[in-house]
């Protein structure tokens, strides 16, 4: 099962349109993967191993405009893991149906600061990436 996060549409959100900024749309994703990374234990992990996620690409279609006061629900899951990159999918709906609002690819490196460089994704730290984003979307 993918992991859930829930965002309520308020007016900061909006644009001159009175839907959500497209802009936005990555606030939310962000929220999603945070809350996932804490939910799911691996944000203790990476803090403690000197590890951080950095985004290197993001690919977003918008579906459907999200207006104020309605309710998203965003889905977070693995997609692909690689040798030095992975790739999370997220999806916004419209919480309650099946309408998706958006969906986005979302690849990463885990990068190691002190190497000043994107580390191999193997042993112990692709069974935690594995582990957090068990259930791909």
């Amino acid at each position: 099962m993918a992991h859930h996060t829930r965002i309520k549409v308020r007016g900061y959100h909006l644009d001159l349109f009175g839907h959500v900024n497209n802009a936005r749309y990555l606030e939310f994703l962000e929220e999603a993967r945070w809350s996932q990374f804490e939910e799911q234990g691996g944000l203790d992990w990476f803090l403690k191993s000197g590890l951080a996620l950095a985004v290197v690409n993001i690919n977003i279609d918008y579906r459907r405009p999200a207006l104020m006061g309605e309710q998203l629900l965003i889905e977070t899951g693995l997609k692909s893991i690689g040798n030095r990159s992975a790739v999370i999918h997220q999806r916004v709906l419209l919480e309650g149906t099946d309408t998706v609002v958006a969906e986005a690819d979302v690849t990463f490196v885990v990068f190691d600061a002190k190497q000043n460089k994107a580390v191999v994704l193997e042993g112990q730290l692709k069974g935690m990436l594995e582990q957090m984003t068990a259930s791909p979307v």
